[in-house]
C-alpha cells in the first residue's frame, strides 16, 4: 500500500510538529542572537561615542590655543614691522650723520696736525 492514496504509510502530524518546532527553536535562538548582538552593539557605540566626544573637545581645545597662538603671531609680526620700519628710519638718520662726520672730517684734516694726539 505504498502508492495507495487511502492508506498512510507515516503520520503527517507529527512531522509538521517537528518542523515547526525545529523552525520555533531557530527563530527563537536568532532573536536571542540578535538581541545580545545589538546590546553589546548599543554599549560599544556608547562607549566609542565618549571616546569620541572626548578627543572632540580635546581637539577643539587644541585649535583654540592654535588659533590664540596665531593671533599673537600676527601681533609680534606687526610689532616687528613697525620695529623695523623705525629701525630703517633710524638707520638713515644714523648714515646721514656719518655721513656729515666723514664729510667734516675731511675738510678738518689739515687741523689734526696741529691738534695735539692722545
Amino acid at each position: 500500500m505504498v502508492g495507495s492514496q487511502n492508506g498512510r504509510w507515516y503520520d503527517r502530524r507529527g512531522v509538521v510538529l517537528y518542523a515547526f518546532l525545529v523552525g520555533l527553536t531557530a527563530s527563537v535562538l536568532a532573536t536571542a542572537f540578535v538581541v545580545v548582538r545589538g546590546i553589546r552593539l548599543w554599549r560599544n557605540a556608547k562607549t566609542t561615542g565618549g571616546m569620541f566626544s572626548a578627543e572632540l573637545e580635546s581637539f577643539e581645545e587644541r585649535s583654540a590655543r592654535a588659533e590664540r597662538l596665531l593671533a599673537e603671531a600676527d601681533r609680534s609680526s606687526q610689532d616687528l614691522e613697525a620695529a623695523l620700519g623705525r629701525l630703517r628710519a633710524s638707520r638713515a638718520r644714523l648714515d646721514v650723520l656719518l655721513g656729515s662726520v666723514h664729510a667734516a672730517q675731511r675738510r678738518t684734516r689739515w687741523l689734526r696736525a696741529f691738534l695735539p694726539v692722545r
